[in-house]
């Protein structure tokens, strides 16, 4: 008897059962972002501020252009260290001062330290207004969000996606918050893009399950985080490969185009971006599945199942218990055991012959079991042996006699 060979299981993780560890580690992070924006704040670049800024190619240390400026003005001046695209170093010095005249004293000031590369201005209108519009798109996209994903899938959901972003938008701007990075525009812009990018590996996992409780939902045997627990492990392989894919150029625009080349735009944009795409899927699998899991089990039919389910399974079991095969694909898994047991009977003639023979002996039991089983009994055997009691017995035609020539 050949021996069937079944298909690999895929490996699966219990993620409701990791939600509660996750939960802790996002307050922490959470909590750390806000504590660092309420007490440093974020370092807003001059787009947002105000001021002018200065970019001197100079051999002078820092704190050697810092002893240039006027006494007022150094203290409120943020001064870096740049690397020019040609490789020759030089000191970025930002200040509050937005007077024409204050402007060029300084400039004077910094030309004798060395070449000016590069003089920005921009007034405290200006920067208020930049502030202003990028609040505002914000609210229009959690809003223009909110109501897209209403109607396309529910409310609930709704919420669970808004606040998997909400999360990612805190983690994210509390690590520039913490490391001092500074706010740009192309920050901002890198932020609308991770909002982007959370809110489509959400979807996915959304739409999976939305798809999964359709068809397994029909039975009343699973809760609602029993089918979310199986929607997660079905998108986990292409969300981590979907992150992986995103990370490796945003590596490299870091790598190549700010370490080694000197693009510190690329810099302001690739840091959010990096952070935003990590964080993202996270959330995606852990922040978002789990409201949307809380708030479909306060419904009173996943309550039924839940209690019912707690009932026949008792509360000492542990983890969440795994969708059968069958109610997945509707049953296509009892047709394959079916057919398989079909073929398995089909090839198990020697055992029918041996009851058939069974049955010759006398044995009326035997027989009742082989017609039960549908099994065919083998053909008799032609016996050679003549003779009204073999034949009688045996239950074969006698032989033909021969005929014999009579002799004149």
């Amino acid at each position: 008897m050949t021996a069937t060979k079944l298909p690999p299981t895929r490996r699966t993780f219990d993620f409701p059962a990791l939600w509660q560890k996750t939960l802790i580690l996002s307050g922490v992070i959470v909590l750390a972002s806000v504590i660092a924006l309420i007490i440093g704040g974020l370092n807003l670049g001059i787009d947002f501020e105000g001021g002018t800024s200065f970019e001197v190619r100079t051999e002078a240390t820092v704190d050697e252009v810092s002893n240039v400026l006027p006494g007022a003005v150094a203290s409120e001046s943020i001064l870096q260290e740049v690397l020019a695209e040609d490789g020759t170093r030089g000191v970025r010095v930002r200040t509050p001062l937005d007077n024409a005249d204050e402007v060029e004293t300084l400039r004077a000031s910094l030309n004798e330290l060395g070449e000016i590369t590069a003089l920005e201005s921009v007034g405290p209108t200006f920067g208020s207004a930049i502030t202003e519009k990028a609040i505002r798109a914000l609210i229009v996209f959690f809003i223009g969000i909110a109501i897209y994903i209403s109607i396309r899938l529910e409310w609930k959901m709704a919420i669970g996606a808004l606040a998997a972003v909400a999360h990612d938008i805190v983690i994210s701007v509390g690590a520039y918050a913490i490391f001092r990075f500074e706010v740009t525009p192309a920050t901002v812009i890198a932020f609308l893009t991770i909002m982007g990018y959370s809110l489509y590996d959400t979807i996915v996992v959304y739409d999976k399950v939305r798809d999964i409780t359709a068809r397994v939902g029909a039975t009343g045997r699973y809760t609602y985080t029993e089918m979310m627990n199986l929607a997660l492990n079905q998108v986990l392989a292409r969300s981590i490969n979907t992150t992986i894919t995103s990370i490796i150029p945003v590596l490299s625009m870091l790598i190549v185009g700010s370490l080694i080349l000197g693009a510190t735009t690329l810099q302001e944009f690739s840091i959010a971006l990096l952070v935003g795409l990590i964080v993202g899927g996270y959330s995606s699998l852990f922040i978002a599945s789990f409201v949307v899991a809380l708030l479909k089990e306060r419904e009173p039919e996943y309550e039924q199942i839940a209690n019912k389910v707690a009932k026949k399974t008792g509360d000492d079991e542990g983890g969440t218990r795994i969708v059968d095969v069958d109610d997945v694909t509707g049953g296509d898994g009892s047709k394959r055991k079916a057919k398989v047991g079909a073929s398995s009977g089909a090839k198990s003639k020697p055992g029918g012959a041996k009851s058939a023979k069974a049955d010759d002996s006398g044995d009326e039991k035997s027989e009742t079991t082989s017609t039960s089983t549908g099994s065919v009994p083998p053909k008799p055997k032609k016996s050679n042996k003549t003779g009204s009691t073999s034949a009688a017995g045996s239950g074969n035609v006698p032989p033909k006699p021969r005929k014999t020539k009579r002799k004149r």
